[in-house]
């Protein structure tokens, strides 16, 4: 052992002490940083720049181009506090550099004045404008530069998440003394591959990401990070595979039964060829000695489920039982609605169970399924519960799957010894991406839909537009037809969510890196918990003020089940003409006869989530008229919503939507290992994380425990960063 080898690995159990530890992190410093979810020393040297500002490459006042990105350093000649609003305070700069007078406004940053002075030399980002005979720019990202003129040539200034308590000069101040904490720190990432991909060390990869001396050193930097995170990710999802099939004897289930033949003859219409070859993927999937992993990837309405219904009636042929978890209870009883003549037909038994079941069936339910006497039971969380015992569950199928946490997909699993598993989603993402979200498993798409649907057309309207958006709804409904309006600012009325609105356009500035931080929707979770005597008011507003010759009714997360039935029951039978949703309508709700969709404040969905949200329109021989209303300003908030107007492919969707987003955005927070993953773009990244999945499955054959002296720091870290992960997603 070498002499400094208690300093290294001093260093590198210092990763996990509390971020009190560093060098100037006050005990106020240290509630300002838990606000960014930085804890810990680990957290802190992981907390990665958002972006930087490359002096070496900035622009004079008179080379910068108009409507570009640009940085711009200069000499401060005055700074003024405005206020042309009682509560809206702005700081005007103008800035002189020997080739012209740039002008710097700053809205709601009035402690500018404290901070900035006429004679400093800062620099200044952002994109440039010209209006009232200026070069302007609006609410850039500002640096105070020390030294004289030139000082600042060649140096790369990181960005890095701030709060209001804590400015970026001064988190960079702190990540700086974490990185000397762990100074010398051990490398978990074996010689070989190092070498074999030319990376750089952790510590050095660490201080470059942090404090690159140019881009090029910031990329290298971010390349050897993305492996390690990706590495780590793919050898836990593969351990995690094989300790739930360890010691178990896998199911080999039948695939030519009679049931499933019963099944297939029932069907009122014939397969697509994708829904053919998705059906023998799944089915040889099962057929196999070892246990299954597959995913089924469809657009809105390819058919999953009917295609997922052979898998069910493949485990009735084996003497086995079936698991279908669906997100929600209209989605569960849908499933039973759709599927459940069909196992009559093939004489499948079967069940639905959901939260709102009666003590009295559930009970009488739940013994039939103890019994074996129940081949598929549908439902939802109510699955879960510790009282549900199929005698022998051989399948489990989870639709939506990205709607569950980890725990719960690993929960469900539980309920047999090893069963298969059949994992359905309507969000198309890539090879890379599933890879990276499930390590081992095999893959089927179904890209087309069946039957075409009706023309749906798909327009995106500001917030001063939105009358046109109300005033189609309109003459959908004296057509006869049924409009749906999606309110994802739970509890806002229209004038609280005008002022949110605002507000936010104004924090956004020219910002493009707001766009996605913005994103707050990816599924029904996220619109739970609001104000509901607000959202009341919302609709009892549109009833009174829009809709008034129409009845009008509200859907949100706080409804009893059996009430959310009854309202989706009413909009399905035309009781009800509108209905305002401050909950994601329920993926699989079909009513032919709504044709208008209006989105409020749509740039806080994810591209993915909209494209599902449209597909509730156009459903039956009416066209399809869905409207996305936006406030933001952002140039690419409002590039990433016209993509919805210009294809109805939801792959292609996918695709650009993923390329767009943030490092760290990509996996949504309930999925398993993805506050691990803080650097990782799945379509830019996508090489890395085949390599990695492959570097994986290499090291785990060779060292199944990752017990080799080269491999332990491996194998602790790797687990670390699950753990970790696991305890913020929270199940």
């Amino acid at each position: 052992m070498s002499s400094d080898a208690p300093d290294r690995l001093a260093a590198t159990l210092a990763l996990d002490e509390s971020v009190g530890r560093v060098r100037l992190v006050s005990p106020a410093r240290a509630r300002a940083l838990e606000a960014l979810g930085v804890r810990t020393v680990r957290d802190l040297v992981t907390h990665f720049p958002r972006r930087y500002i490359d002096l070496s490459r900035r622009e004079t006042v008179a080379s910068a181009a108009i409507g570009e990105q640009c940085t711009v350093e200069g000499i401060v000649h005055e700074i003024k506090l405005k206020r042309p609003k009682p509560k809206l305070p702005l700081v005007e700069i103008t800035l002189v550099d020997g080739t012209g007078t740039l002008m710097v406004t700053a809205f709601r940053q009035p402690w500018l004045m404290d901070q900035v002075r006429a004679g400093m030399r800062i620099a200044v980002a952002g994109k440039l404008e010209f209006n009232y005979g200026f070069k302007r720019m609006t609410n850039p990202y500002l640096e105070a530069l020390d030294g004289a003129e030139g000082a600042a040539a060649g140096m790369v200034i990181p960005v890095h998440p701030a709060t209001e308590k804590l400015s970026a000069a001064w988190v960079r101040r702190l990540v700086g003394n974490a990185l000397a904490h762990v100074a010398g720190l051990h490398d978990p990432l074996p010689l070989e591959l190092r070498a074999k991909y030319r990376l750089m060390s952790r510590g050095a990869a660490l201080a470059s990401i942090h404090f690159p001396r140019s881009m090029d050193e910031a990329a290298e930097a971010r390349r050897r990070l993305v492996y390690e995170e990706l590495l780590f990710l793919e050898l836990m999802l593969m351990e995690e595979g094989r300790e739930r099939a360890a010691g178990r004897e896998p199911v080999r289930h039948v695939t030519d039964g009679p049931r499933l033949a019963a099944l297939a003859a029932a069907l009122p219409w014939e397969l697509t060829d994708e829904q053919e070859a998705a059906r023998d993927d799944i089915l040889a999937a099962l057929a196999a000695p070892a246990t299954a992993n597959h995913l089924l990837l469809g657009d809105v309405g390819t058919g999953k489920t009917v295609v997922a219904a052979h898998a069910l009636a493949a485990a009735a042929d084996t003497g086995g039982q079936a698991l279908l978890m669906a997100p929600t209870e209209v989605l569960a009883r849908q499933h039973g609605k759709s599927l459940g003549p069909l196992f009559g037909q093939a004489g499948i038994s079967w069940g639905v169970l959901t939260g709102s079941t009666p003590p009295a069936e559930r009970e009488a339910l739940l013994a039939r399924v103890a019994a074996g006497e129940v081949d598929v039971l549908v439902g939802t969380h109510a699955l879960l519960e510790d009282d549900v015992r199929p005698k022998r569950c051989t399948l489990a199928v989870i639709d939506e799957q990205q709607r569950f946490g980890v725990d719960q997909r690993a929960k469900l699993l539980a309920k047999g010894e090893a069963p298969d598993a059949l994992y359905l989603t309507a969000t198309p993402i890539p090879r890379s991406l599933a890879l990276a979200l499930f390590g081992n498993l095999t893959l089927s798409y179904i890209r087309h839909r069946p039957h075409d649907t009706s023309a749906r057309t798909t327009k995106v309207v500001s917030k001063q537009e939105r009358g046109r958006a109300y005033d189609a709804a309109l003459a959908a409904l004296a057509r006869g037809e049924q409009v749906y309006v999606v309110c994802p600012l739970v509890g806002a009325s229209t004038e609280e969510r005008d002022a949110l609105a605002g507000k936010r356009a104004a924090r956004e500035g020219d910002d493009d890196e707001y766009a996605y931080a913005a994103i707050s929707i990816e599924d029904d979770a996220d619109l739970d918990g609001g104000n509901v005597a607000a959202a009341e008011r919302e609709a009892a507003f549109l009833q009174q003020k829009t809709f008034v010759d129409w009845k009008v009714e509200l859907l949100h997360g706080r409804l009893p089940a059996a009430e959310k039935q009854d309202v989706m029951a009413r909009f399905r039978a035309g009781e009800t003409q509108v209905l305002v949703a401050t909950t994601v309508i329920e993926v699989g709700v079909d009513v032919p006869n709504a044709t208008v969709m209006i989105v409020e404040d749509a740039d806080r969905f994810g591209l993915s989530q909209l494209h599902q949200l449209r597909g509730r329109v156009g459903r039956g021989s009416k066209p399809g008229e869905v409207y996305l209303v936006s406030a933001s300003r952002t140039d690419a908030a409002l590039r990433r919503l016209a993509a919805m107007e210009t294809t109805d492919d939801g792959y292609e969707l996918a695709a650009y939507d993923l390329s767009l987003r943030r490092e760290g955005d990509i996996l949504g927070n309930r999925q398993h290992g993805a506050s691990a993953l803080k650097l990782v773009n799945v379509v830019r990244d996508g090489k890395v994380i085949e390599a990695a999945h492959a570097d994986a499955r290499a090291l785990l054959e060779e060292d199944p425990r990752l017990e080799a002296p080269a491999h332990r720091a491996l194998g602790r870290e790797a687990r670390l960063a699950f753990k970790r992960a696991g305890e913020v997603q929270g199940g």
